[in-house]
């Protein structure tokens, strides 16, 4: 159905996927896979509209995907749902 490989964890369960979304959500939870991270830092390194990042985050958490840490500003981290395709890549070898 779409060209372009998304992350796993990019499809939503309870929103439509559209190809812009799912871009978005695919290099937000590349960068998070890393390293924990604030909105901002994720704006500034994905080049999205820090709106656009904090949207995203808002239906990654609400798929229980990411959560976030601490008070305002939060960190986001990837839970362990989010981190499924990390240890299924290892897994593979």
């Amino acid at each position: 159905m779409f060209r372009i490989a998304h992350h796993p964890k990019a499809f939503l369960t309870l929103k439509r996927n559209v190809q812009r979304g799912l871009l978005a959500r695919t290099r937000i939870i590349l960068i998070l896979e890393k390293e924990a991270a604030n909105a901002k830092k994720l704006a500034q390194e994905t080049g999205l509209s820090y709106a656009s990042v904090l949207w995203h985050l808002h239906l990654l958490e609400t798929e229980n995907i990411l959560s976030r840490k601490g008070k305002r500003s939060y960190v986001w981290e990837l839970t362990g749902a989010g981190q499924q395709r990390l240890t299924d890549v290892g897994s593979k070898k």
